[in-house]
């Protein structure tokens, strides 16, 4: 008899949990180390498994979030199996290091001069997309939903609105391979200037917290340092990197060397962007978007690509031509090639710990999850104005949702009020289903609008 996929899959998950839990029982070993290779073995299976989500229509990164969700939660039931996961520091650098290359990936993928295009569109979309939320939050949602509380537990609760995650709406349009349209494009550069805004507003509404008054100089200070970050990583930064990789082709012109200094440009920027206050996705971004194609043309190309053009010197001029133009296109994205691979290891470990952040015992109290929904309600309004002033020729719908997202930036800003005193438990937790919300509903709401109207 053939038992269905659906069961044969829950029944290899019950022999493997059971197998683990053995395994668990019977070491004595406090060891990271060997058990972070037992975790991973765990996160990857759980993100494949959480795969199936993509036969109906929906990207990856939803079952990745989902199989996480489960993991973290079935303490609920007694099985504390997966609980040393949360706590697992090496796990935690995998996961972070999983969203940088993401986002390092997405710049490699989107191009400067394209960006500029719309560099104003996502200004208007960025400005309306953290000023709508945050007076929402502070001045509607806060006062109505959250009686009682003080005017900074008010300024908090609006700045968490204000936050948006990119990894969450960037892996949706990796997903659907729609890196280079429009909304992507204005989505990318809206979320970054989000970063800073966002940035500077917690800066100020920390300050009034603390002090009672706003540094001037400090508020300029983070301004400038951001925007040297983001307009000299991509200006300056890009002259640099032409003659360094040609010195470095001259050493060894292989793909290894390609691949290193890549990463090694990837990493240096998420250092200073942190170093400055900002979120390492924004540094890694802006190091994608330096790196052009042309800095790598000093460097050999892939033997298939030689390969492929040798297999075609006795074909029609015409279709010599057309090859060589698809060759040299396949060598232009080498990079991105030799990129995929520890893309596709390291950002589903990401989503998986991000679902395993989700603690479900906070929907144990009716009045905490109703005031939570009514409170997303009006997050998501707040990203969607911004998406209707996206301008003419692009789906407005899909440049809003794309702002959705609060995920792990929005958790910050909360934990930043947290450890202030100003946010207390109760707030805490209704902000954590609103980033819980937001940050599943997103994946299938643009996989159905993609869906229902592609982009070009």
């Amino acid at each position: 008899m053939q038992i269905p996929t659906f069961r044969k899959a829950l029944l290899y998950i019950s022999v493997s949990c059971f197998a683990l839990q053995t395994a668990l029982a019977s070491s004595g070993s406090h060891d990271l180390i060997p058990q972070t290779f037992l975790w991973i073995v765990i996160a990857l299976l759980a993100a494949r498994l959480g795969g199936f989500v993509e036969r109906f229509g929906q990207p990856a990164v939803l079952g990745e979030l989902f199989a996480g969700a489960i993991l973290g939660n079935l303490v609920l039931i007694q099985l504390p199996w997966f609980e040393g996961m949360k706590s697992n520091e090496y796990l935690h650098f995998m996961a972070e290091l999983g969203v940088v290359i993401l986002l390092f990936q997405v710049g490699l993928e989107s191009n400067v001069n394209e960006m500029k295009k719309v560099g104003v569109r996502a200004l208007l979309v960025a400005s309306i997309g953290v000023i709508v939320p945050f007076v929402l939050g502070r001045y509607l949602a806060g006062p109505l939903l959250m009686p009682g509380l003080s005017d900074n537990a008010y300024l908090f609760l609006g700045a968490t609105l204000s936050a948006t995650s990119v990894g969450i709406t960037a892996r949706v349009f990796k997903d659907f391979s729609i890196l280079s349209s429009k909304e992507s494009r204005i989505v990318l550069g809206a979320a970054v200037i989000d970063d800073v805004m966002g940035l500077v507003l917690l800066a100020i509404v920390s300050a009034i917290v603390q002090t009672g008054t706003i540094s001037v100089v400090s508020v300029f200070q983070t301004i400038a340092l951001s925007i040297l970050l983001l307009a000299g990583g991509t200006i300056l930064g890009g002259m640099i990197a032409k003659p360094l990789s040609k010195w470095l082709s001259t050493l060894n012109p292989g793909s290894g060397m390609k691949l290193a200094f890549a990463l090694i440009v990837g990493f240096l920027f998420a250092y200073i962007a942190h170093a400055i206050g900002l979120a390492p996705i924004v540094g890694a971004f802006t190091a994608g978007l330096m790196l052009d194609s042309i800095h790598f043309v000093h460097f050999d190309e892939p033997q298939y690509v030689s390969e492929f053009k040798e297999a075609v010197t006795s074909a029609d001029p015409m279709v010599q031509e057309k090859v060589t133009l698809i060759a040299e296109e396949q060598n232009e994205k080498h990079i991105e090639h030799i990129l995929e691979p520890i893309g596709q290891f390291l950002s589903p470990i990401f989503f998986v710990m991000t679902g395993l952040a989700v603690d479900f015992s906070v929907f144990m109290q009716p009045s905490t999850v109703l005031t939570a929904l009514v409170l997303s309600l009006i997050a998501i309004i707040g990203k969607l104005a911004s998406g209707m002033i996206a301008g003419k020729g692009v789906n407005k719908w899909i440049i809003g949702w794309g702002m959705v997202p609060r995920g792990e930036v929005g958790l910050i800003f909360a934990s930043v009020g947290r450890a202030l005193g100003v946010v207390d438990a109760a707030e805490f937790s209704v902000i954590v289903v609103v980033i819980m919300f937001t940050t599943f509903i997103t994946p299938p709401v643009l996989g159905f609008l993609l869906k229902k109207k592609p982009i070009s």
